[in-house]
């Protein structure tokens, strides 16, 4: 009987932890559109934490308790972006076959870059002048892109690719990915056909030659 009446207390405890918690990742989540969007249309200028804390409808001690400064600001935007990639990668239903799987990623990954360009703009073109991501962001970006690294390993483990680091693949991969993605929106390249190219021939060449 005991254990039953200090189980309810617990109980009520945790759903307001739950409670308290969503609704803390919701203003985060609004402080941060609300700040990418604001560097999208008034430049990096716009990223005062007075200004942010208005059109968010908050107060800037939230924004600060938060991010600590603006620079941590930018962190937190940078890393989002790698976030909402990630969970754009972990849509693509998985495949049976490990090469399926795989040559179905880059095209998402392409279609996450191009859906996010607010972020794409902060994490890959320096959209924040002079921010310069800590080591631990670095990593954590990288972390993101994680899922390639387990195809791969897959794919390796099945025969397709050669014996090698997973993530050896994985970064080259990426970085054919990166270069095309660039040069799309530079308006250097009308559609995704180079894009497609170059990421086949980077898989390709660390195919196994049976």
């Amino acid at each position: 009987m005991s254990e039953h009446v200090t189980s309810a207390p617990l109980g009520l405890q945790g759903a307001y932890l739950l409670g308290e918690r969503a609704s803390h990742d919701e203003l985060r989540t609004r402080l941060l559109d609300v700040a990418v969007s604001l560097l999208a249309t008034d430049g990096p200028e716009s990223l005062a934490m007075r200004r942010i804390a208005s059109e968010a409808g908050c107060s800037t001690t939230v924004i600060y308790t938060m991010f600590g400064n603006r620079e941590g600001l930018a962190e937190a935007l940078y890393l989002e972006g790698f976030e909402r990639i990630r969970k754009h990668l972990e849509a693509v239903q998985p495949r049976h076959d490990a090469f399926e799987y795989l040559t179905a990623l880059g095209p998402a990954y392409r279609a996450a870059c191009q859906s996010e360009p607010q972020y794409y703009s902060l994490m890959f073109e320096r959209a924040i002048p002079g921010f310069e991501p800590s080591e631990r962001a670095r990593t954590l970006a990288r972390a993101a892109l994680n899922l390639f690294d387990r195809v791969i390993s897959d794919c390796i483990s099945a025969g397709y690719l050669v014996p090698t680091q997973p993530r050896k693949i994985a970064d080259a991969l990426w970085a054919a990915a990166q270069g095309a993605i660039s040069l799309e929106r530079a308006g250097h390249l009308r559609d995704g056909r180079t894009y497609d190219a170059v990421t086949t021939a980077t898989i390709c060449c660390y195919l196994r030659k049976n």
